[in-house]
C-alpha cells in the first residue's frame, strides 16, 4: 500500500490467517518492521493485541 493504509482497512499483504506475506522479505515496509511486540501493545492474547491495534487506528484516523 504505497500511500499507507487507511484506518479500519486490513493490509493487502495479510493472508487469510492474518499473517504478513512480506515478513522477512526486503520489500516489507520499514514501518512494519519497526513495530515490536511488547506487553503494553499486545496484552496477553491475540484478541487483546487486535483490540489495541484497532484503538490506535481509530485514534489516528483522519
Amino acid at each position: 500500500m504505497p500511500d499507507g493504509k487507511p484506518a479500519g482497512v486490513a493490509c493487502v499483504q495479510l493472508d487469510d490467517r492474518l499473517r504478513c506475506r512480506l515478513f522477512g522479505r526486503p520489500e516489507r515496509p520499514a514501518f512494519c518492521g519497526s513495530l515490536r511486540p511488547a506487553p503494553d501493545m499486545c496484552g496477553t492474547s491475540r484478541a487483546a493485541a487486535f483490540s489495541t491495534l484497532e484503538a490506535l487506528e481509530q485514534a489516528t484516523a483522519p
